[in-house]
C-alpha cells in the first residue's frame, strides 16, 4: 500500500478515472498504480461489488501487458545501443509486471544473457588511470587566465531569464568568481565575488547570493548570513535566499530563527512545495523527529505525491530506527521512477540496498541491486562487491561469494576518488 493510500479517504471511482485518463495518454505505469488504488479502496468501501473488482483487475491486467511490451521495447532500443544495465532493469520491470508463461520465458532468457555478460565484463574489469602532462594542462586554460565563457555560459543558461541577463552583465570578475564557486574553490569564489560587489554596488543585483553561498562553505556564517538579510531587501521572493539562510541555521543551531524566517515566507513561497520542505528539513534539523515525521505525513495526506518530501519522511523514519518504514518508502520511491520509465537515482538504490542488507533480506533484488551500484557509484565498488558476496554467502553460494570476496579486496587495493561531499549550491527559480 502506498503512502498516499494510507490517509486518502478518496471513492474507487476517483482512483479509475484518473486511471482512465493515464491510459487515454498512454501512462501505464501510472495508470496501473491508480487502479490498484481502486481496488484497494473498493474492498474497504464495497467489498460485495464483484462486477466492479472484476473490470479494475482487467483493466490492472491490460495495462500491465501493454507496459511489458513498452519495456521490451525499451530494452532492445538499449541493448541495441550498448546500455546492458538500462536494459536489464526494464527487462526485470516487464518480469515484475507480466503473468504471460511465453513473454516470462523470452524475459528470463534475455535477462541470464545481460547477467552473464555484466559478471564477464566485472572480471574484466580493469583500472584505468588517465595521466595528464602538466604542461598539456596549463596549455588548456584560458589564454591570458580569460573566464571560461563557454563553461561560464553552460551554467548560466539553467537560470531564469532574467537571472541569465544580470550574470552576463556582471564582468569578468564575476565570471571567475562563479566558475570557483562551480568548481568548489570556495576562498578563490569569494575573492573575486567581495570584487564583483565592489564593481557592481548598483542594487538589486545577484551578487550577494554567490557571495553567501561561498561564505556559507567557508563556514563564515554571520557574514554569510548578513548578506542574505540585505539581499532579501531587495528581492523579498529569492527562493534561494531563504535556503541558504536555513542552512546558516541549521548549522548554527539557531532553530528559532528558522522558524521565525519561515513563519515570515511571503505568501506564494509559503505555499510552495519548497516551503513545506524547508519547514519539515528544520524540524528534522533540531532533531524533532516525531514532529517531522507527523508534519511530513501531513503533507502526503493533504497533498499529491512528492519525491522531495517522502525523502524527507524516509530519512526521518531512519533516526527515529524504524528501519522498516524507511526501506518502504524507499521501494515506493523506486516505483514511482519504474512507472515514469526514469533511471532510479543512485542514492534511492543505495538506500534501499543497504536498509534491505542490514535487515537480512539477502535476496537476488538486493544483490543485482549492488551490481548496478558498482557503475554508478565506483568510489563503493569494494563495499558493493563485499555485500555481494555475503548475500552469496547466504544464499548458499559460495564459489560466487568468493569470486566477488576477491573482486572487493581488488577493489579495495585501487580504490577510485569517492564523489565530492561539498554543498549542493543553491539553484535559482
Amino acid at each position: 500500500m502506498g503512502l498516499l493510500d494510507i490517509f486518502s479517504g478518496k471513492d474507487p471511482e476517483d482512483y479509475e478515472m484518473k486511471g482512465d485518463k493515464l491510459v487515454g495518454t498512454g501512462a501505464y505505469g501510472k495508470a496501473i498504480v491508480e487502479y490498484e488504488r481502486a481496488l484497494e479502496r473498493l474492498e474497504k468501501t464495497a467489498p460485495w461489488d464483484d462486477g466492479f473488482r472484476q473490470s479494475l483487475r482487467e483493466k490492472i491486467h491490460s495495462s500491465r501487458e501493454t507496459l511489458v511490451l513498452q519495456h521490451k521495447k525499451t530494452a532492445a532500443d538499449m541493448i541495441e545501443a550498448g546500455y546492458h544495465e538500462d536494459a536489464r532493469q526494464y527487462i526485470q520491470l516487464a518480469l515484475e509486471l507480466t503473468e504471460d508463461p511465453d513473454q516470462i520465458s523470452d524475459l528470463e532468457n534475455q535477462k541470464r544473457e545481460l547477467e552473464a555478460r555484466a559478471l564477464e565484463d566485472i572480471q574484466t574489469e580493469e583500472a584505468e588511470v588517465e595521466i595528464t602532462d602538466p604542461e598539456e594542462a596549463q596549455d588548456d586554460e584560458p589564454v591570458g587566465g580569460e573566464p571560461d565563457d563557454e563553461y561560464f555560459a553552460a551554467l548560466v543558461v539553467t537560470l531564469p531569464e532574467d537571472v541569465q541577463k544580470a550574470y552576463l552583465e556582471y564582468g569578468d570578475t564575476f565570471k571567475k568568481g562563479y566558475l570557483a564557486l562551480n568548481q568548489g574553490d570556495f576562498e578563490l569564489a569569494a575573492e573575486y565575488l567581495y570584487q564583483a560587489l565592489e564593481e557592481n554596488p548598483d542594487l538589486p543585483n545577484y551578487i550577494p547570493l554567490e557571495l553567501a553561498t561561498a561564505c556559507l562553505n567557508l563556514g563564515q556564517f554571520e557574514d554569510g548570513r548578513r548578506l542574505l538579510e540585505e539581499f532579501l531587501q531587495h528581492q523579498p521572493n529569492a527562493l534561494p535566499a531563504y535556503q541558504l539562510l536555513c542552512e546558516i541555521f541549521w548549522e548554527t543551531k539557531d532553530f528559532d530563527r528558522a522558524e521565525a524566517l519561515l513563519s515570515a515566507l511571503p505568501g506564494e513561497l509559503a505555499k510552495s512545495v519548497a516551503g513545506y520542505v524547508l519547514r519539515g528539513e528544520t524540524l528534522y534539523h533540531a532533531e524533532n523527529y516525531k514532529e517531522a515525521k507527523a508534519f511530513y505525513r501531513d503533507f502526503l495526506k493533504t497533498y499529491d505525491w512528492n519525491e522531495t518530501i517522502a525523502r524527507g519522511l524516509a530519512k526521518t523514519h531512519e533516526a527515529l530506527n524504524e528501519m522498516a518504514n524507511a526501506r518502504n518508502i524507499y521501494r515506493e520511491i523506486m516505483d514511482q521512477y519504474h512507472s515514469c520509465h526514469s533511471r532510479i537515482d543512485p542514492y534511492i538504490k543505495q538506500k534501499y540496498a543497504d536498509l534491505s542488507f542490514a535487515s537480512g533480506l539477502n535476496t537476488t533484488e538486493v544483490l543485482e541491486l549492488y551490481l548496478s551500484l558498482v557503475r554508478e557509484v565506483p568510489g563503493n565498488k569494494a563495499d558493493f562487491y563485499q555485500k555481494v558476496s555475503r548475500i552469496y554467502t547466504a544464499q548458499g553460494n559460495e564459489t560466487e561469494a568468493r569470486r566477488f570476496e576477491l573482486f572487493a579486496e581488488k577493489a579495495q587495493k585501487d580504490p577510485q576518488a569517492s564523489s565530492s561531499n561539498q554543498r549542493n549550491l543553491p539553484q535559482q527559480g
